[in-house]
């Protein structure tokens, strides 16, 4: 009714979910009271209340003032009304709760209606729900929690947007935070592949970290990912053996697959056997037998024996103890061949082999002494250390000792630390550590430890740097994946990137949950603004303008697109991502501190051992 307190206007004007609200003459602009609490009147984000019989028509503002005028009224009187662009979002009955979508459209004269803090619990729920999760406050009304569904936030999937200092990372802290309460969510399972080393502090008493390069004082455990577990496609993608032509590349599939069946005969593995192996098989053998192997096929040299050489021998030189120079498996020390000669009834010729992988196998061997890539060709127990008295070695332990480790623990999260792996291989790795965890819990789905049981979120930081669209490498294929497939196998992902236009369309658009934190390119606005399903093009129009912690949240994890102030994590939860100070006031750090002695042998120890803690310096944080 008019004189009610919550009364705004009337209907003027109905285009299918667009409409258009003439403000009531009476009607105070800026902020009024209602029962003791104050509410914003004409904000962009604000909620409007349309009542229809029995039924409440909900709406967001997107638009206000002389441009919201129905067309057909501009040129007559512009300036006459204030005016309300609304757009419906969805509906609920008096006596019951709220569900998005329009069955029913408001005609000309009904009435607007402020939405109240009773409405807005009504809307959005009770903190109370066991399936909802606290992220902040609206910032339309501070009394109202942000509450998120935590099912359909982790199974439908969603993205973390924002530009560099908005906030992003503090907010995704804040929702792993929610999400890993032991109190609540006893047996929730997270992985957090984190490129830069951000979390650690945000998470440490919650997540087991994995690194390249450990502190054990820390707490931090090694990380190992066997090559052997990887699939034929992401080890050749991580070694020289890239692009080879299909003789080589099918030579290479049997070469591998017959070390698999060697391994196999030597150790039985539960759930294969030699009639289901493939060579994608994860069966472990030895990369550096295989490296060996081949270089003694290729580069070897033979000594004629007469005119036949049915039994030619290798032509291994002899060292000063008379002993063949047969070289090192694990210390990836090749074969001493003898030289070529050109004549004679001994004649030294080179190999005879069709394989035109040379150049790729000096390669590998320079790989494979590398120590920056031991997490993964000598990855600890995982590895197998053939000799010549045994060149079917097995590793110490099988995959379900890493799984565990990963996805079973005893805290609720993984944090996969990458920052000391190679950048040259970095992307392949990340796609290959995706793949390896959703197959594992894709054939497990059925059993407790699968991802139907006990579902598997996957956080992706700094997504643009390896989903960016048009890119086909192995990241990318296995996120597809499993935006596409995960919901139905418990597997869910959040993408966290300040650049959204850079991520493939495909994996960005079946988020199904956005966080939309502050962005100031337009390109960046236009992609998150397509891939919502809700005709908001008037509330992206503010992000822009959002303060540092503030979203808009949209999507299928909250009944209404909100627009939320994030709960900050206290001091110690906060990611290890804030701006350094230029100007410090407490003058301990920044360009305003008094010069002090400093010490760039901590640097270059610092560079040397590629870790920024080391446990030497106890001064460190």
């Amino acid at each position: 009714m008019p004189n009610s307190p919550t009364y705004l206007g009337s209907v003027q004007d109905v285009q299918g979910a667009t409409i258009s609200i003439a403000l009531d003459k009476e009607t105070v602009s800026g902020l009024a009271f209602i029962d003791g609490h104050g509410y914003r009147i004409g904000q962009i984000g604000s909620f409007v209340r349309i009542s229809i019989g029995f039924t409440d028509l909900f709406g967001i503002v997107s638009q206000v003032g002389a441009g919201a005028v129905p067309e057909t009224l501009a040129k007559i009187d512009p300036y006459g009304h204030r005016w309300l662009k609304v757009q419906l979002v969805g509906e609920g009955q008096r006596s019951s709760g709220f569900k998005r979508g329009i069955s029913q459209y408001p005609t000309i004269g009904d009435e607007a209606h402020l939405v109240t803090e009773q409405d807005l619990t009504r809307i959005y729920g009770r903190s109370d729900s066991p399936n909802l999760i606290r992220v902040g406050n609206l910032a339309s009304a501070e009394s109202i929690p942000a509450l998120i569904d935590i099912d359909r936030l982790i199974a439908r999937h969603s993205a973390v947007v924002g530009t560099t200092g908005s906030g992003k990372s503090t907010t995704v802290a804040s929702l792993l935070a929610s999400l890993s309460d032991p109190g609540q969510y006893p047996s929730a399972r997270i992985i957090v592949l984190d490129i830069h080393g951000e979390y650690q502090t945000a998470l440490s008493d919650r997540a087991t970290i994995f690194r390249v390069n450990a502190n054990e004082a820390r707490g931090e455990q090694q990380l190992f990912i066997p090559y052997w577990a990887l699939s034929f496609d992401e080890l050749i993608r991580v070694t020289p053996f890239r692009g080879l032509g299909d003789a080589d590349r099918a030579a290479m599939i049997e070469k591998i697959k017959q070390l698999k069946l060697d391994s196999l005969q030597e150790q039985a593995r539960n759930g294969v056997c030699a009639d289901t192996m493939t060579v994608d098989s994860p069966i472990p053998f030895s990369i550096h037998r295989l490296w060996y192997e081949l270089y003694r096929h290729v580069c070897s040299t033979h000594t004629a024996q007469g005119a036949s050489q049915s039994n030619d021998t290798e032509a291994i030189e002899m060292g000063q103890d008379g002993q063949p120079m047969r070289g090192n498996i694990m210390r990836v020390i090749p074969p001493r061949f003898r030289p070529i000669t050109s004549g004679g009834p001994n004649r030294v010729y080179l190999s005879s082999s069709p394989l035109n992988i040379r150049r790729q196998i000096m390669a590998t061997e320079a790989l494979l002494r590398d120590t920056r890539y031991n997490f993964l060709f000598r990855p600890g127990p995982w590895c197998p250390n053939p000799t010549f008295q045994n060149l079917n070695s097995q590793p110490n332990q099988d995959l379900d000792v890493l799984i565990r480790a990963w996805v079973g623990g005893d805290k609720p999260i993984t944090i996969l630390d990458l920052s000391g792996v190679p950048v040259s291989i970095l992307m392949d790795l990340i796609g290959a550590l995706i793949r390896l965890l959703f197959d594992a819990l894709f054939w497990a789905r059925y059993i407790p430890e699968g991802g139907r049981t006990r579902p598997l979120l996957f956080v992706l930081e700094e997504a643009h740097a390896y989903l960016n669209a048009g890119n086909e490498g192995a990241a990318s294929i296995a996120t597809r994946r499993i935006v596409k497939e995960g919901r139905k196998y418990g597997l869910g992902a959040m993408i966290v990137s300040q650049r959204p236009s850079e991520i493939d369309p495909t994996i960005l658009s079946q988020c199904g949950t956005m966080f939309a934190m502050r962005l100031a390119n337009a390109i960046d606005r236009s992609h998150v603004t397509g891939t919502v399903s809700d005709n908001l093009e008037g509330l992206f129009n503010m992000l822009p303008t959002l303060r540092t912690g503030e979203a808009i949240v949209v999507g299928e994890a909250v009944h209404l697109p909100l627009r939320a102030l994030i709960d900050e994590p206290s001091r110690n939860r906060l990611p290890d991502s804030h701006d350094p100070k230029i100007f410090d006031p407490e003058k301990n750090s920044g360009w305003n501190r008094l010069k002090q002695p400093e010490d760039y042998a901590r640097v270059l120890e610092r560079w040397r051992s590629e870790n920024p803690r080391n446990i030497n310096d106890s001064g460190d944080n």
